[in-house]
């Protein structure tokens, strides 16, 4: 059987079948914990940068009344926050061993930390949004010209931070949230820019309310999108881009294979996958050259490179008697 080499699972075999752990690939921890190691570094200077911008914002907001800075500084200090439960998480999932009670390690940290800046994002978008209905039939004066500094500033400091994020965002949901924060941040500031503009030449002051209310409504579904990833891989649901049917219908096709049942494939944290099967085979097949099969076709064909397969002979019985 295929498994990654850190995370550990259980066995219990019955008398009779065989279990078995490979590895995958031997880089397969080093490439993994080199992988954290980038994102680890690169969510603790965008952090940095994040949290100390979030209090220009702050100071420039209150000084000039602008709710679309005052509403990016919140948005900013949530951020913050999100990005140093991430580096939190990383660092945690990074320095953690499988124990007795932990046999995967703290992986899930990072799928927890992305399920909670979602949940951060929603909650601030839907104060600037109450914020903005509160304000609109009396919009304060603003200060263009200091709005327009921050705001360029602020600009700035969200394309240091992407280009930081974006390389390690396709390899960790974690790091794909605080990327998805940086770009809210981004957006944000350039809207506000933007009304800036708009207020130095127009007077127009319900702009700055406009822009506020825009940042929030812009937040509010990649939030969700973001939740529902994490939700999904917290409930243990098939990965999306696993096809089951595909999975069980090819382990079929392994001579000597005669069922594949108890079949579950769920992921465990970003970029790492996790199957579980029962192979029942033919009296006298060769039980090594099933689970090299079955390892080989997972691992080529759908990208498990860790997972538990329990070979049966097919006057094995019992198995059928679970009921979850």
């Amino acid at each position: 059987m295929a498994t990654n080499d850190r995370p550990v699972g259980e066995n219990h075999a019955g008398h009779g079948d065989h279990k078995s752990h490979g590895n995958h690939n031997g880089d397969g921890g080093h490439d993994h914990l080199h992988h954290r190691g980038a994102q680890r570094r690169a969510l603790i200077a965008a952090f940095v940068l994040t949290a100390g911008f979030a209090v220009v914002q702050l100071v420039a907001g209150v000084l000039t009344g602008s709710l679309a800075l005052l509403s990016d500084a919140g948005h900013l200090g949530t951020d913050a926050l999100g990005l140093g439960l991430a580096t939190l998480a990383v660092s945690a999932a990074s320095s953690s061993t499988a124990g007795r009670r932990s046999t995967f390690g703290l992986y899930r940290l990072e799928i927890l930390a992305a399920l909670l800046n979602a949940v951060l994002l929603v909650g601030m978008a839907a104060y600037v949004l109450v914020e903005s209905l509160r304000r609109i039939g009396e919009p304060p004066e603003i200060d263009a010209g200091p709005v327009l500094a921050v705001a360029a500033l602020g600009l700035a400091v969200n394309v240091f931070a992407y280009l930081l994020l974006r390389p390690s965002a396709d390899a960790s949901l974690n790091v794909e949230g605080a990327l998805l924060e940086v770009i809210a941040d981004l957006v944000g500031s350039v809207a506000v820019l933007v009304g800036g503009v708009v207020i130095l030449l127009t007077g127009w002051r319900w702009v700055d309310v406009a822009v506020g209310a825009g940042i929030g409504l812009w937040i509010v579904p990649r939030a969700l999108r973001l939740g529902s990833k994490a939700l999904r891989i917290l409930l243990q649901m098939a990965p999306r881009h696993i096809d089951l049917d595909a999975v069980r219908h090819d382990l079929a096709t392994i001579d000597g294979v005669v069922d594949v049942h108890d079949l579950h494939v769920w992921t465990l944290t970003s970029q790492m996958d996790v199957a579980t099967a029962h192979l029942m085979v033919r009296l006298g097949t060769d039980s090594h050259a099933v689970l090299d099969r079955a390892r080989e076709l997972l691992e080529s064909r759908h990208r498990l490179s860790h997972a538990t397969l329990q070979v049966e002979p097919e006057d094995h019985t019992g198995c059928d008697e679970i009921s979850w």
